[in-house]
């Protein structure tokens, strides 16, 4: 069984681009082969706790509410290509995904991988808040993830989750989704499945 490790944030886009075509990729090559696990990567870091309004945030970050907008835009052709539907006029907060990946990290095994996918559909097609424990416990209880709603109430694997942010950053990953096939990263970014594959074949 060979490990495929996907560092990603639950509000990276491309990530959800990423997954499904490594999904395709998997397809092709025999998932049962493979097993993959999900690591986290804090797009913004410094995000307060509650999140921000996202519509004042990315005009921040990018200059313009309109610039933002034309972003917004290529993502969702992007996402269409692959078969997604990013809805981006629902929505309204930019949340903090700390809870988000201690949740991922909790349903570690079998399930992971399909949280993963019902978070990112959430967040981008649904437009739900996923840094509000309400909402994770919800989508948790979807994937029969049971505990959900006291785990979050907690801080267990809080520490966890914020080192293992800060050591790919320190070993110099910066943008995601990056992917490692046995421990070792091979590429990052939402790149085609056919080249996925090719990768993969090539990585082994």
């Amino acid at each position: 069984m060979r490990r495929i490790d996907v560092i990603s944030d639950a509000i990276c886009p491309w990530c959800w681009v990423g997954k499904r075509h490594l999904d395709e990729a998997l397809e092709t090559l025999g998932r049962e082969g493979y097993e993959v696990h999900w690591r986290p990567f804090q797009l913004n870091p410094d995000m307060p706790e509650e999140g921000v309004d996202r519509a004042a945030y990315r005009a921040a970050k990018f200059g313009s509410v309109e610039r933002g907008r034309e972003l917004d835009a290529r993502v969702a052709s992007m996402g269409a290509a692959a078969g997604l539907d990013f809805r981006h006029e629902l929505m309204t907060r930019t949340p903090n995904t700390i809870k988000a990946h201690r949740l991922i990290r909790f349903a570690a095994g079998p399930r992971q991988h399909a949280l993963v996918e019902a978070l990112f559909r959430a967040y981008f097609a649904e437009g739900q808040d996923i840094g509000d424990p309400a909402v994770l416990s919800a989508i948790a209880e979807s994937q029969g993830i049971e505990g959900a709603a006291e785990f979050l109430a907690g801080d267990a694997l809080d520490a966890e989750i914020r080192a293992e942010d800060a050591g790919f950053r320190r070993l110099g990953i910066s943008g995601v989704p990056s992917f490692a096939l046995d421990g070792q990263v091979l590429w990052s970014g939402a790149m085609p499945a056919a080249q996925m594959v090719e990768a993969l074949r090539a990585g082994a």
